[in-house]
């Protein structure tokens, strides 16, 4: 039997079984390799596991999906935004290099709690009605975060490629010739596709003909066991907290993190609202979605993993595949979830240079960006009027110049609110205040759903 063409339309495919079970799978290890960099970081700059961050990464996603009706294609890999809270409460001892295993159970006991927030913020959402909820989260400023969160991710994107330019290189120019002139399959993996080709290239220029810069180090895969369980019971909350002061100090200290982790769930999932043409806020509701973000991360903290966060790169590699379906997302967590049982596996994925996963990064950050600029043009934001105007403005310097955020303290404690969160509540505030408010959530949303029907 000859095999079905593939032909991605304007509005996508949202339904990726017409692609056959092979093509699926493929698409979902393409998400898996996404998600893996950046997911993988948190526990190597904590000290957390990276195969218990692995499982609770896709058992997180997992979690979500049920709680969003399997209807958002969201994918949820380890938050950055708690590192400070990490840093605070179980910062690394001697030089730096060795993880505070005694006191990273009761960070993730603060981030776990941190969780409830998502859990508070969900139940008010379901009793007010999303409508008047929204009204605090026009395109005016939704869109300028959502562009803040692609450019505030570009910085660590040039880090990545300053190592070895000319692979970067490779990988972007692979993914785009992929992308662009690719047909069928090929057009829809590009990311994956450029991950093994940049890999490929690495390994045979640097450790087939010696070029330095360009060799793999393939001692961690050699060392790795084939099999192991992801979960110690001392690195996790039930069996490393004993202490009930220095319980309470890690609630405190990092609670307050949680108001910057809610603003970008809502900016995520403009975002991924925005790449599919469908209202994912309005239906399934963000009361569902903060319900299972904020779930994902107490369940992942309370066993010993990093708090749980939708995550940008899966975005991103939904706007370049054009294909929208959640089912392909969930295969990609049935492989985390299966390779966190791998601890080979996890050494292999390390050891792709960090220039590849830049050049990658390249692709998939300024995507987010390109989303946040839809948006804005989709809502027809005027921006003739001088408020719409201040607001994206004060939004984007904020995110993009206060760089490590702000710090105060209230009493003993010590609190530091992102970059992004102060951009966050910036834009809510000046939009609460300034007259001339425009925007209609109900009518809007209707209106998307309305014209991707068509």
């Amino acid at each position: 039997m000859a095999k079905e063409k593939i032909k991605v339309g304007i509005d996508g495919i949202h339904d990726a079984r017409k692609l056959g079970g092979g093509r699926m799978v493929v698409l979902g290890f393409q998400h898996m390799f996404a998600m893996f960099g950046a997911t993988v970081t948190v526990p190597l700059l904590t000290g957390l596991d990276i195969s218990t961050t692995l499982l609770m990464a896709g058992l997180g996603t997992l979690l979500f999906h049920v709680f969003t009706k399997f209807k958002v294609p969201a994918f949820l890999g380890s938050s950055f935004a708690f590192l400070g809270g990490y840093a605070a409460i179980a910062p690394k001892l001697e030089d730096g290099t060795v993880p505070n295993k005694e006191m990273l159970p009761y960070a993730c006991l603060g981030v776990a709690c941190a969780g409830l927030i998502y859990l508070v913020l969900a139940t008010l959402i379901k009793l007010i009605g999303i409508n008047k909820v929204m009204k605090l989260f026009p395109p005016v400023v939704t869109g300028p975060i959502i562009i803040a969160i692609g450019l505030g991710l570009a910085p660590s994107a040039v880090s990545n490629c300053s190592a070895n330019w000319w692979l970067a290189i490779v990988a972007l120019a692979l993914v785009i010739i992929f992308n662009i002139f690719g047909k069928g399959m090929i057009k829809i993996v590009p990311i994956l596709l450029g991950i093994i080709g940049a890999y490929a290239v690495a390994a045979i220029v640097g450790n087939g003909f010696g070029v330095e810069g360009f060799a793999i180090d393939f001692s961690g895969v050699k060392e790795a066991a084939w099999i192991g369980f992801p979960i110690e019971w001392s690195s996790t909350v039930f069996g490393g907290v004993h202490d009930t002061s220095k319980a309470i100090t890690a609630i405190i200290a990092i609670m307050p993190i949680a108001l910057a982790t809610v603003m970008e769930h809502i900016g995520d999932i403009s975002a991924i609202s925005a790449t599919c043409g469908k209202n994912y806020i309005n239906e399934p509701g963000l009361h569902r979605s903060l319900a299972g973000d904020g779930l994902a991360t107490i369940m992942a903290s309370l066993f010993g993993g990093p708090a749980n966060t939708t995550y940008g790169e899966n975005t991103g590699v939904l706007a370049l595949s054009k294909v929208y379906d959640p089912r392909v997302v969930r295969i990609a967590a049935y492989f985390a979830i299966l390779f966190s049982f791998c601890p080979k596996f996890a050494a292999v994925i390390e050891s792709i240079p960090g220039a590849v996963v830049g050049g990658i990064s390249f692709v998939l950050y300024g995507m987010i960006s390109a989303i946040g600029v839809r948006n804005i043009v989709e809502a027809k934001v005027d921006f003739s009027k001088a408020r719409n105007t201040i607001i994206a403005a004060v939004i984007l310097v904020c995110a993009l110049g206060l760089g490590s955020g702000v710090s105060f303290s209230i009493g003993k404690f010590d609190i530091t609110l992102s970059a992004l969160a102060v951009a966050a509540l910036a834009g809510i505030i000046l939009n609460l205040i300034f007259p001339g408010k425009d925007f209609d959530f109900s009518k809007t949303s209707e209106k998307v759903i309305e014209e991707k029907a068509e």
